[in-house]
């Protein structure tokens, strides 16, 4: 970091220099470059760096490294800038956290680095889908650091390298493990941990993974009061959590020894090989886990190097018969083990059934309970998707009124007129409009959700990749419902009761869904209504039952009302 002095004269500076908005990524790859996290870097790589930490693990210089730190910056970027100039990267409410003096600009081979780090360029594995959405420029250079990104949570356990080490000189720790964990850690994990710390006969420093998320994890203030509460079942002399803001790669081997280094910048002198390296979809609620996708040989090879010993994965099962986990591999084979995987236990918060203490702490269970309450008490999105005249605004408003008449919870209509009056009036018909509009439903609807309540949503929606898009950000913290309104074409177009679809033969309404425009049918839909047979009522309460059935509704919601 640069001296105050130093900071002052770059901001007076930076008004000349282009400015970079740094992505989600980047701001954990920034803080832990400024923080000493990723010594021994100095910035974000160039392209010498880069190819060489593809091919061989190392640095140019011959350090071990082996995950790119790069910059990726669009195009249009790129165009405004130069080699030997400045850029001021700041986040996203415009405040600048560093100065990169540009060494290098290049376009990547992504399908190079693809498969250098994942050996596939499936977009289903995480890390190759990150790639894929990035930015096609990379820029390397060294950095000067004028402060931390800010954060205002968990303020007090967001240490940096430097912290804990004296941290550790304070407490007189010599010997330390760090646990990188993403998971809640459940008893097994506990067991798991405890163990190998009492046999090398080391302290433990939980490091929660809090940088970027992917699809489907607990958000991390969930997570966090999870591990506050394990954290009791550990004796307090001997262990200690501090965040690790750092955005995960899903290497495999590479990302191990990767995390090895973050840890021994850390001050720890072992590091925990955790089961969820890999870019294929984990337990988020970290049910037992199955061996790790690394090669244990080369982090051996690599630990007198890296400075830090690497404690491989023992996957721990709960014997009942013994009142006691053990290794897998050990377990006799005329014992009961028990088992409760991450589907089942995500099954028994959202019916509000009892979750075995054999698995996991009854703190914990709480903690999950209150972020994830029974589906009946959850709030949930109902987004009907369909031609104009299917039907939707029509079952929309009996809908409405029925989820209303119950009373448990708040509903709100976002119908497609209603939303192009009030939130979208200025956006016209095109394909980018047509979705910016669709993003906007669906981010009230998660506001609404998130809320516990029940957002009714019913526009077009034509393209399936937008509609995608909501289902992801709803069920974030609610329940999401795809309804298809499946009435064909010609059955909407007899109804025509604006008289669109006839302006739109006669080429009067331009891209009009179902005439001069596509509409991409829903594989994924939750129900599949045809109007052409049923009425609004009889429609309306296909939803009903659809929503008792999910257990959005129960039997305290559902009586009749007089």
């Amino acid at each position: 970091m640069v001296s105050p002095e130093k900071a002052v004269e770059l901001k007076a500076h930076s008004k000349d220099w282009p400015s970079w908005e740094l992505s989600d990524r980047q701001l954990c790859d920034l803080e832990l470059l400024l923080n000493g996290g990723f010594a021994p870097l100095e910035g974000f790589l160039g392209s010498s760096d880069y190819e060489n930490v593809l091919k061989n693990m190392r640095l140019t210089d011959g350090r071990l490294w082996p995950i790119p730190i790069t910059l990726d910056v669009s195009e249009t970027f790129a165009e405004t800038i130069s080699i030997g100039k400045k850029i001021a990267l700041r986040d996203a409410e415009g405040v600048m956290l560093a100065v990169l003096n540009i060494g290098d600009i290049w376009r990547p081979d992504l399908t190079q680095e693809m498969t250098a780090l994942y050996g596939t360029d499936d977009p289903a594995h995480h890390g190759v889908a990150m790639l894929k959405a990035g930015n096609p420029v990379y820029i390397g250079g060294k950095i000067e650091g004028l402060q931390l990104p800010l954060h205002y949570d968990f303020v007090s356990l967001r240490l940096t390298p430097a912290e804990t080490k004296a941290e550790f000189a304070r407490l007189g720790w010599r010997k330390i493990i760090s646990f990188q964990v993403k998971n809640v850690i459940h008893r097994a994990r506990h067991e798991f941990s405890l163990r190998a710390a009492k046999n090398l006969g080391a302290n433990l420093l939980i490091n929660p993974v809090v940088g970027l998320a992917r699809p489907g994890d607990l958000d991390h203030y969930t997570r966090i009061h999870c591990y506050e509460e394990a954290l009791k079942y550990y004796p307090q002399p001997t262990v200690r959590m501090s965040l690790l803001p750092l955005a995960e790669r899903f290497a495999g081997t590479r990302e191990a020894i990767w995390r090895g280094l973050v840890a021994k910048n850390y001050g720890c002198t072992h590091f925990f090989v955790d089961h969820d390296l890999v870019g294929h979809d984990e337990d988020i609620f970290g049910s037992p886990p199955g061996k790790p996708c690394v090669d244990e040989n080369l982090m051996k090879k690599t630990e007198e190097e890296s400075g830090v010993a690497m404690i491989p994965h023992q996957s721990l099962v709960y014997v009942e018969d013994y009142d006691a986990f053990i290794p897998e591999e050990k377990v006799p084979g005329d014992v009961r083990v028990l088992r409760l995987s991450g589907t089942e236990l995500r099954d028994r918060l959202a019916d509000g059934r009892s979750v075995p203490e054999w698995f996991t702490f009854r703190e914990v269970t709480q903690v999950l309970r209150h972020a994830h309450p029974p589906r009946h008490r959850q709030g949930f999105a109902i987004f009907f998707t369909g031609l104009s005249g299917s039907g939707k605004s029509t079952i929309a408003n009996v809908l409405l009124v029925r989820l209303l008449q119950m009373g448990d919870r708040p509903v709100t209509l976002l119908d497609g007129d209603i939303v192009r009056k009030h939130l979208s009036s200025e956006l016209t018909f095109t394909r980018e409009h047509r979705d910016i509009n669709i993003r906007r439903i669906g981010f009230v609807a998660s506001e609404i959700t998130k809320n516990g309540g029940i957002a009714i949503c019913a526009p077009i929606a034509p393209f399936d990749s937008v509609r995608k898009e909501v289902r992801r950000m709803v069920e974030k913290r609610g329940g999401f419902i795809l309804v298809h309104v499946a009435t064909p074409l010609e059955t909407c177009e007899s109804r025509d009761r604006k008289g669109l679809y006839a302006k739109a033969r006669a080429g009067i309404v331009k891209a009009f869904t179902g005439i001069s425009d596509p509409y991409e049918a829903p594989e994924d839909a939750d129900m599949h209504i045809d109007t052409t047979a049923l009425s609004p009522y009889e429609a309306a309460q296909e939803v009903i039952l659809h929503l008792e059935q999910k257990g959005y509704i129960g039997a305290a919601q559902t009586q009749l009302h007089n």
